[in-house]
């Protein structure tokens, strides 16, 4: 596989770090490496089986330091919801002009929302939304008539969490350009919530491995022993 220059310089910035290491020397490694506006990445392997449904592991959460950015928000709701929407911080609401709109290719956000009784009309664009990760779902909590407390939650630093069909969980703990601490309590945040979301019927190691990369890094493999198992 080639390699970009980017990924290169900071592979051998990096060195040959080869053990796992503890969150805090991983996050500074990355840190000094990284470019402020960089996005901090987390990769967990679960050891879950995905092809039964009580081991699909998906959900979301507020990291405790924010994700380092706001979100564009679209609420897809009737006229009698938008100005809620739209006092919460939503960039945007609509329903049919909305729909019409991403239909032409545009998509110029970041999640969207939906009221319960739109569903079927923005199912018309969940082959758009889908395979983008965008399509409001209600495991996600973006599916609801309080689209109030949505949109704040959206824009206070909510993340989605799903295991893809390999038992992986691709997600983000901030930016380069946040302190150590605060990558590091939002990594804990997140994998405590991980670990709680065991399934009952999961037998032996639950984390199997956790790594850590910047935007265009190596991964750095952290001992998942600083994590409960």
């Amino acid at each position: 596989m080639r390699r970009s220059r980017k990924y290169l310089d900071k592979l051998q910035k990096l060195g040959s770090v080869r053990t796992p290491l503890d969150p805090g020397s991983a996050l500074e490694m990355l840190k000094s490496i990284s470019r402020e506006w960089e996005s901090i990445d987390l990769d967990v392997r679960l050891g879950i089986n995905t092809r039964k449904a009580d081991q699909n592991i998906r959900g979301t959460t507020i990291l405790p330091k924010g994700t380092g950015r706001t979100p564009r928000v679209l609420v897809l709701c009737k006229a009698d919801k938008a100005e809620e929407a739209k006092e919460a911080g939503a960039d945007y609401t609509g329903l049919e002009d909305m729909i019409e709109k991403i239909e032409g290719g545009w998509l110029e956000f970041d999640m969207v929302i939906a009221t319960p009784d739109v569903m079927k009309l923005a199912s018309k664009v969940a082959k758009i939304l889908g395979p983008r990760g965008l399509m409001p779902n209600p495991k996600s909590g973006t599916v609801t008539m309080d689209v109030k407390s949505a949109v704040n939650e959206c824009k206070a630093g909510k993340v989605e969490y799903r295991a893809d069909k390999t038992g992986i969980i691709h997600t983000t703990v901030g930016r380069a350009s946040f302190p150590v601490e605060d990558l590091r309590e939002n990594l804990e945040h997140l994998m405590g919530v991980l670990v709680k979301a065991r399934p009952a019927t999961v037998k032996g190691q639950y984390v199997k491995s956790v790594y850590v990369s910047s935007t265009q890094s190596p991964s750095l493999k952290l001992d998942v022993g600083s994590f409960t198992s």
